[in-house]
């Protein structure tokens, strides 16, 4: 079986839904896994609609309107107005309402994952219904029926003997349309497998099915050495190993989720990273062993971080009982840690604050230490760096620090000046 991974880009309207047919009737719809994400920008959508129910009721209504419209409009251009995905649509949209009224728990990760996931069933719903129009015969399923996690809402993690066994009732000769990003707990909740998530169930259904292939289908040509949006002249990697995506994974290459390259090297299925506007272009293969071609620097940026440089108020050094507290800090308010360098009295930790907790963690370090920090600073790593590429990085703004191994350079840059 192939798995087919569409995101959010690939089906930002009617013309992209046409699309992901084409790309079907192109490759071909037997033994095939489709998974889509929501369409477009809906995800952030519904991370309003999360903020206004919790914050701002005011604006809840005209919120959830603006989502109906977007979906809505799409509908016009690919369903007559009689076609029962109008229903599906609508039934779907009173069940979020049904939740909105009738929940009680207003902790927020758990709402978050009960609201967002309604992004994934409407684009599903959508394109399976539009294929079936198109003459392609197809499944569509709820994926939280295979994918069961704990109750670590927004991170869930995977119970992987569970969907396994969940994997084995599917028929493998025909073709599914199915969600990324979402799964379901022991209670019945839904749950997401963090932001991103859906290269991620490509990954799971992958190795439960040991699938022959996955392939991620981009508005790009493949995997590039570094992002068109942020550098000029950018090159496409034809192929690299397992091992180096999962290193651009870690260092934070949007390209290719962090999970997902595990469960595939476990059983040594390939992934390929292709374009879906580009079908005779090959794309990337990341596969076993495979040497990286061609042989260049790569470029990998994050942006939105936080410096902090953290020293001993007595003068005393950094050491394991000071980096325990500090670690044990992180960890607690689910802050992020991408660079770490020590020193004999101070140590700086280069972090993003995925659930706004930094006031929290610095409040509570302050007494204890000086802290200072700078924010929004980027930090830009280079694989297979050379003298010319940390020069180009440099040039970008003030090197607040640098950080080097043998095949990875990793610098701090403050933008704004």
């Amino acid at each position: 079986m192939k798995i087919f991974k569409f995101g959010g880009a690939s089906i930002k309207n009617a013309v992209g839904v046409k699309n992901l047919v084409r790309v079907l009737n192109f490759e071909g719809t037997k033994n095939t896994f489709v998974i889509v994400s929501a369409m477009g920008k809906m995800t952030n959508a519904f991370e309003k609609v999360v903020y206004y129910y919790l914050n701002d009721t005011s604006e809840l209504k005209n919120s959830i309107n603006q989502i109906q419209l977007f979906h809505q409009d799409i509908l016009s251009e690919l369903f007559e107005s009689e076609h029962l995905i109008h229903n599906q649509v609508t039934q779907l949209f009173g069940q979020l309402q049904g939740f909105l009224i009738q929940n009680k728990n207003k902790e927020y990760s758990y709402v978050y994952d009960q609201v967002v996931c309604y992004g994934e069933l409407l684009a599903t719903k959508i394109v399976s219904e539009f294929l079936k129009d198109s003459g392609i015969k197809n499944n569509w399923l709820d994926v939280r029926e295979i994918i069961k996690t704990d109750s670590n809402f927004r991170n869930a993690s995977v119970n992987w003997e569970e969907t396994q066994l969940n994997t084995q009732k599917l028929n493998q000769q025909e073709l599914y349309i199915t969600q990324g990003f979402i799964s379901q707990d022991a209670k019945g909740n839904t749950t997401t497998l963090g932001r991103e998530g859906s290269d991620f169930t490509a990954g799971i259904l992958a190795y439960c099915l040991e699938a022959e292939s996955v392939t991620i289908w981009k508005d790009v040509d493949g995997v590039l050495n570094a992002d068109p949006r942020v550098f000029q002249d950018t090159i496409l990697l034809q192929q690299i190993s397992y091992q180096e995506a999962i290193e651009m994974a870690f260092y934070g290459a949007s390209v290719i989720h962090p999970k997902t390259i595990k469960p595939l090297e476990n059983k040594r299925i390939p992934l390929y990273v292709r374009s879906f506007l580009n079908l005779e272009n090959t794309g990337t293969k990341v596969s076993k062993g495979a040497q990286l071609v061609p042989k260049t620097s790569c470029f990998i940026v994050k942006k939105n971080q936080i410096l902090v440089s953290i020293s001993a108020k007595d003068f005393s050094f950094m050491v394991e009982r000071n980096l325990s507290s500090i670690f044990e800090l992180l960890h607690q308010y689910k802050i992020k840690v991408n660079l770490i360098q020590n020193s004999a009295i101070s140590f700086s930790v280069c972090i993003e604050d995925n659930y706004s907790n930094f006031t929290h963690f610095y409040k509570e370090l302050n007494p204890s230490f000086n802290v200072k920090y700078n924010e929004n600073v980027t930090m830009f790593t280079i694989r297979h760096f050379n003298s010319e590429s940390i020069k180009k990085i440099e040039k970008k703004g003030i090197l607040l620090l640098q950080q080097t191994s043998r095949e990875t350079v990793q610098l701090v840059i403050d933008e704004k000046n």
